[in-house]
């Protein structure tokens, strides 16, 4: 389940990735909409590390520590909500590409931690 959900979380900071940066390409500053693609995403966050957490105390181990573990879990629910606070506050095209970069930033967490998880 944690693979699966990795994997759509990847995805879908990628899409937003690539939406917010397609307003940044027009010179746009984030909008409502790209508000509410950064909720869903760090929902998606949120529900990652709800199910990491259950597995761990089911007693499920990362092959490379809990500790990391966690702490890639946290980083990826706080990277999208970082960003989206710093789009708020630079209401320019440069809060498209901050959100966009968000969005990669938290694709690449998504790979470090299925590496982490060890599948």
């Amino acid at each position: 389940m944690l693979a699966v959900l990795t994997l759509v979380t990847g995805v879908a900071a990628l899409l937003l990735a690539a939406w917010c940066g397609w307003a940044a390409s027009r010179d746009q500053p984030t909008k409502d909409w790209h508000f509410v693609g950064m909720g869903l995403v760090s929902l998606l966050a949120v529900v990652q590390l709800v199910i990491g957490i259950v597995q761990l105390a089911r007693g499920e181990k990362p092959d490379q520590g809990t500790t990391i573990f966690v702490a890639y879990l946290l980083g990826a629910v706080a990277c999208v909500p970082a960003v989206a606070f710093m789009s708020l506050a630079e209401r320019t095209r440069w809060g498209s590409v901050t959100a966009a970069a968000g969005g990669v930033v938290l694709a690449v967490l998504e790979v470090r931690l299925y590496d982490i998880w060890g599948h």
